[in-house]
């Protein structure tokens, strides 16, 4: 049976993440934990002495490059099998070459990439030759093994758990390759646009590859001098696609209109705006949408009901229908209008959404999360949590923030927000009390 391989050679017409995956150690960036000196991983592939195992992280982290240095490494026959277009019978035909293989005293080792996609039926067409060791199954999966895999299948495997690779190792293999894929030209290009590239590909070698790729290749060129610069990056990173309708300009125009006015109590100007779109045929559950997302951008915990009040008219709208539904949204836009202000719903997620785009992502701390497994158990998953309703006042002191991230705070409640101002200022206190 004859696949289309990961490991076929490569050529320079390849994407660049695929002409600079490395062929040995001595060349993968990342996941020191694992593959550092003298560890597990690392003397399993130096030894050849591979056992079948799951190797689960986040896409572009280094799993398929590690198969792919055991496929260089080993002494076995080597099989790349795909998850997305193989199915039982592809498997049986894979399983019978390897038995034969082992009666003959070879080994095969079988790499299936995305395993989490293949379902249940076609994991259990695997069990019994690992089982025998007919095969030594290498899993790659970006999807939690514990739920995404036979439980029976991760019993005879090793778990290995990748992390998305570090903002200084996603650089050195950028410089790596600017090195040695494109050593014919003069590349111009500051740490500081290294350094943002690889923030913005979150841990990801592929994402960043491309993106080099991609400023690379589509920079204005001088001969055979590359200049990649603010401009450059901006543009080939800048993944909003922006359509404007000139026609439907006044469009725009009558919502921020309406939305400025309810958000400056004026109840007349945002009576009249709504009348406005109304009847120049405007989408009366476009206007409902708006008015949800003022009820919590503009209105917020000064007001819970008002999302409440936005919603039910949102549904009422849709069961009536124009021209009865008008009076409808007149009510939602005039309480919107009354209601008392606090924008700090917005603030405080957009303070939180600049931390999230500008940062490596942080692994959820094992104390919060979830340990419905032995696997994830034994990855020390929820030790240390501590469950607030056992607790005196219901409420702990126990780290719910990555650590880069601990005694950051986002929501700054307003004078109009009373109760959950206090009750929020009390958290407070009691956390700096107990410390």
């Amino acid at each position: 049976m004859e696949q289309t391989s990961i490991f076929d050679d490569r050529h320079i017409n390849n994407p660049l993440a695929s002409i600079m995956r490395p062929d040995d150690l001595d060349g993968f960036y990342g996941q020191e934990e694992i593959l550092g000196d003298g560890k597990l991983l690392r003397n399993l592939i130096e030894n050849d002495e591979i056992t079948s195992m799951i190797l689960w992280g986040p896409p572009g982290c280094g799993k398929t490059t590690i198969a792919h240095i055991i496929a260089k490494k080993t002494n076995s026959h080597f099989v790349n099998f795909s998850a997305v277009t193989s199915g039982i019978k592809e498997i049986k035909d894979v399983m019978n070459n390897a038995e034969e293989a082992r009666k003959l005293g070879e080994k095969t080792v079988l790499f299936v990439d995305e395993i989490h996609r293949f379902n249940k039926a076609q994991q259990d067409a695997f069990l019994p030759y690992v089982e025998k060791g007919s095969i030594i199954l290498i899993g790659a999966t970006t999807e939690n093994p514990s739920f995404q895999v036979n439980s029976a299948l991760i019993s005879r495997c090793k778990v290995f758990v990748l992390k998305g690779l570090s903002t200084s190792d996603l650089i050195q293999i950028m410089k790596n390759a600017i090195k040695k894929a494109y050593k014919h030209l003069k590349i111009n290009i500051s740490d500081e646009i290294l350094e943002k590239i690889a923030v913005f590909s979150n841990g990801d070698a592929r994402k960043c590859l491309n993106t080099l790729e991609l400023c690379i290749g589509t920079s204005q060129r001088k001969s055979n001098k590359v200049i990649i610069d603010e401009k450059t990056l901006e543009d080939c990173i800048n993944n909003k696609v922006l359509l404007y309708d000139k026609n439907g300009e006044e469009h725009y125009n009558l919502i921020s209109a309406l939305h400025k006015s309810m958000r400056n109590s004026d109840v007349n100007a945002s009576i009249y705006w709504l009348a406005r779109m109304l009847e120049a045929g405007e989408d009366p559950l476009y206007i409902a949408r708006r008015v949800i997302r003022f009820s919590c951008e503009d209105i917020g915990l000064a007001d819970p009901n008002a999302l409440l009040l936005a919603n039910a008219a949102y549904e009422a709208c849709h069961n009536i229908g124009m021209p009865e539904c008008n009076v409808i949204l007149n009510e939602a836009v005039v309480y919107m209008a009354l209601a008392p202000k606090s924008n700090s719903m917005e603030v405080s997620y957009n303070n939180a959404k600049e931390d999230a785009l500008s940062m490596i992502s942080e692994p959820v701390p094992l104390n919060i999360r979830n340990a419905p497994t032995k696997l994830m158990e034994n990855l020390g998953y929820g030790k240390g949590y501590i469950y607030a309703h056992d607790t005196k006042d219901k409420i702990s002191n126990m780290q719910c923030m990555p650590d880069n991230l601990k005694n950051k705070e986002y929501y700054f409640p307003t004078e109009m927000e009373g109760k959950y101002k206090d009750r929020y200022e009390w958290i407070k206190k009691w956390k700096n009390t107990h410390k």
